[in-house]
C-alpha cells in the first residue's frame, strides 16, 4: 500500500507542472487522497468486508468529491488531476501512468453484468468530463478528449473527440475513417434520391410517349 502511495505521488510530481514537492503533494493533493482510501477500501472488500469497504468508499467520496468503487482495480502510479466529480466503477481497470482529470467517469451502459466498466491502459489521458460508457478497452496511451462520450474501444496512440466519440488520430496522423462515417440513415436517403431521379425519368418518359399519341 505505501509502495502505490509513493508511485502516485511520483506521478502527480510527473504531471502536474504546479506540484512543487512530494511533501505538498502528500498533504493536499485530493485525487492521491482518493486513491490511498481507495486502496484500504480495495483490501476490505477483498477480504470480503464488502460493507465496510463501501462505508470507506463513501467517506473518500465524502471528503475529496471522487467516487471509486471498492472493486476497481488501479495500479500505482494513476494521478487524478483536481478530481471533483470523478467516478470510477465496480469493473473499472486502470493501468499506471493514466491522467485522469475532474469530472471523468468510467462507467457502465445498463444493468448488464460481468465486465461492465472500462479498462484504461497504461499512460492513456482522459480529459476532464469524458465519460467512457461500456466493458471495452482504451488503449496505451490513447487520449479522450474534454466531454467526449466513448461508447467504443480506443486503439493505442490514438486520439477520440465528440459525442459520440470519434477517433480523430492515430499516431498523431489522421486515419481513413471513410468506412465508419458511413452513416446509415445517410446512406438510406442517397438511396432514396437515386429512386426518386429514376422515377422522375420514368415519368417523362411516359409524358413523352402521351404527348407523341
Amino acid at each position: 500500500m505505501f509502495k502505490r502511495l509513493r508511485q502516485d505521488i511520483n506521478a502527480a510530481k510527473k504531471f502536474d507542472p504546479a506540484a512543487r514537492n512530494k511533501f505538498e503533494i502528500w498533504l493536499t493533493y485530493s485525487g492521491v487522497h482518493a486513491l490511498s482510501w481507495h486502496r484500504f477500501a480495495h483490501f476490505l472488500f477483498k477480504i470480503k468486508l464488502k460493507l465496510l469497504a463501501r462505508i470507506v468508499s463513501q467517506m473518500a467520496k465524502f471528503f475529496t468529491g471522487i467516487e471509486i468503487h471498492p472493486a476497481a482495480k488501479i495500479a500505482g502510479g494513476v494521478f487524478i488531476d483536481h478530481g471533483a466529480g470523478v467516478v470510477i466503477g465496480e469493473t473499472a481497470e486502470v493501468e499506471t501512468d493514466v491522467v485522469i482529470y475532474q469530472g471523468v467517469t468510467l462507467g457502465g451502459t445498463g444493468k448488464e453484468k460481468g465486465k461492465r466498466h472500462p479498462t484504461i491502459k497504461r499512460g492513456a489521458m482522459i480529459s476532464a468530463g469524458a465519460k467512457i460508457l461500456g466493458g471495452f478497452t482504451v488503449g496505451e496511451y490513447a487520449k479522450i478528449g474534454a466531454g467526449a462520450v466513448v461508447l467504443k474501444e480506443v486503439p493505442p496512440y490514438a486520439t477520440a473527440v465528440g459525442v459520440p466519440a470519434e477517433i480523430v488520430r492515430v499516431n498523431g496522423e489522421k486515419p481513413d475513417l471513410m468506412q465508419e462515417k458511413q452513416d446509415p440513415r445517410h446512406l438510406e436517403i442517397c438511396r432514396l434520391h437515386e429512386k426518386i431521379f429514376e422515377l422522375e425519368e420514368e415519368i417523362k418518359k411516359l409524358k413523352g410517349e402521351k404527348g407523341d399519341e
